[in-house]
């Protein structure tokens, strides 16, 4: 029918809009890609932090640890598929569209524009017969109409007695004018009708032409498409690519070489009865360690505190040793924080980025590491003997009781304190917690948190519970 080519016509600038929307989809997708693998990244930085710096020990950790190197070598391989789509599956719908459609300067398609052009062109000479058929159908009913109420005129005057014979003869004249009216629309009509059933085929195969046309340029657009999400189904589909195995065989394969008793023998010989000792010697009289330091001093003088009282000799296991007697501990490594940090907390709900998380998880490393009461020296006055009692500066024995019961007692903030060495306690006023040594020179005492934390906090900031 007329005019509804149009249907066909606008096909065309859809086919423009379904590249927008697949480079829009593909774009969408590869963003996620992005940010999946930021957050692999960041997970597995995180926790491998926090596993190398906590308890875990030999096999089981390189085990645990295996977790997180799948997750960065997953990573990367998420950002390889979204560099896939992106540099190639996008930039080729882009290039094609460009191909395909041509902008006009007075706007739309050129694709467009030829295609309305040539359905009316090929309708044209058809449309005009049509319209004189229209015309002939019009003029021919409404002929009948006309002959109809003639003969009804003339019917009623033949009963009518004071209508006089010249005016029943001007209603009969009319009957027969309406009749041969009749005949010649008629005619025409059937003519014309018969003309444009002989331009019905011709007007047919001009149409079709064009439609082929149109149906041709449609069908490279959807084989096109075709094409394309097959190629962004090749790069999504990580099952296929050997890398993407060989990952969690390899997890799998770290996961079962954990051995519990190569873990124990490591643990007995570093940390256990199996290590080597720096038994006690004779030493000679000093004067360099004849000096008395108070903690706040020794703390200032550096910021690094190394513990040598245990020194390993001897044939070992071969194996990393995270808590060995001989540890280096840097003051400005971990931040004092005002609570314990959960690893499964929700990221979203707390409304931080991810990157704003990863600064202030990596300073809340592991709870293990921050509460760990080991003697951050030994005695570097009169002996450097681990097993005396009582030291002239008064350190304890390592393997003796850090403090004495009877020398805690529990105390009340008067005000808030935040720490700012590695060994200051954090708290707010009303918290309460326990003093476990009584003021020293400097004006600190030692205390524990109610969490398990000790370290130093300003005399002058509690007050005893009575």
């Amino acid at each position: 029918q007329v005019g509804n080519y149009k249907r066909t016509v606008k096909r065309i600038d859809d086919g423009h809009r379904l590249c927008n929307d697949l480079m829009n989809c593909i774009h969408e997708r590869a963003r996620i890609e992005k940010v999946y693998a930021q957050q692999l990244t960041e997970w597995a930085k995180r926790w491998k932090q926090l596993v190398e710096k906590g308890p875990q020990y030999g096999t089981v950790e390189r085990a645990w640890c295996a977790f997180m190197s799948e997750a960065e070598k997953v990573s990367e391989l998420h950002l390889e598929v979204k560099g896939s789509l992106m540099n190639e599956d996008f930039e080729k719908i882009k290039n094609w569209q460009k191909e395909a459609f041509h902008k006009q300067m007075m706007g739309g398609f050129k694709e467009t524009k030829e295609a309305e052009d040539g359905f009316r062109k090929a309708q044209k000479p058809w449309a005009k017969k049509l319209k004189e058929v229209e015309a002939a159908k019009k003029a021919y009913h409404a002929a009948c109409k006309e002959e109809k109420l003639a003969i009804s005129r003339e019917t009623n005057s033949k009963a009518d007695p004071a209508l006089n014979p010249e005016q029943l003869k001007k209603l009969q004249d009319k009957v027969e004018r309406s009749k041969q009216d009749v005949l010649k629309t008629k005619e025409k009509y059937e003519k014309s009708l018969k003309e444009l059933d002989n331009a019905t085929p011709q007007y047919m195969e001009n149409m079709e032409q064009v439609f082929e046309q149109c149906q041709q340029f449609e069908e490279k657009r959807l084989r096109f498409f075709r094409e394309v999400l097959l190629e962004v189904q090749k790069h999504l589909d990580l099952s296929n690519v050997a890398s993407y195995k060989n990952i969690y065989r390899e997890l799998e394969q770290n996961i079962k070489s954990a051995d519990a008793v190569e873990d124990l023998r490591w643990f007995r010989a570093n940390q256990g009865p199996g290590m080597s000792m720096n038994w006690p010697q004779f030493e000679e009289w000093s004067a360099d360690l004849n000096r008395t330091l108070s903690r706040r001093e020794k703390k200032k003088a550096s910021d690094g505190v190394t513990l040598t009282g245990i020194n390993q000799t001897g044939d070992q296991v071969s194996q990393p040793n995270k808590h060995s007697s001989s540890l280096s501990v840097q003051s400005n490594t971990v931040q004092s924080v005002q609570s314990s940090y959960n690893p499964f907390e929700d990221e979203e709900d707390t409304g931080s980025t991810v990157s704003e998380k990863e600064d202030n998880k990596i300073k809340n490393v592991s709870s293990y590491e921050k509460n760990q009461s080991y003697p951050t020296d030994w005695s570097d006055e009169e002996s450097n003997n681990p097993f005396s009692s009582t030291d002239a500066n008064g350190d304890t024995n390592p393997f003796d009781e850090d403090t004495s019961p009877a020398m805690e007692v529990r105390v009340r903030a008067l005000y808030d304190y935040e720490g700012q060495e590695q060994d200051e306690l954090s708290f707010k006023a009303g918290d309460e917690l326990t003093k476990m040594e009584n003021e020293d020179e400097q004006g600190w005492c030692k205390g524990r948190l109610d969490n398990g934390q000790v370290g130093l906090y300003p005399a002058n900031y509690v007050e005893p519970i009575q």
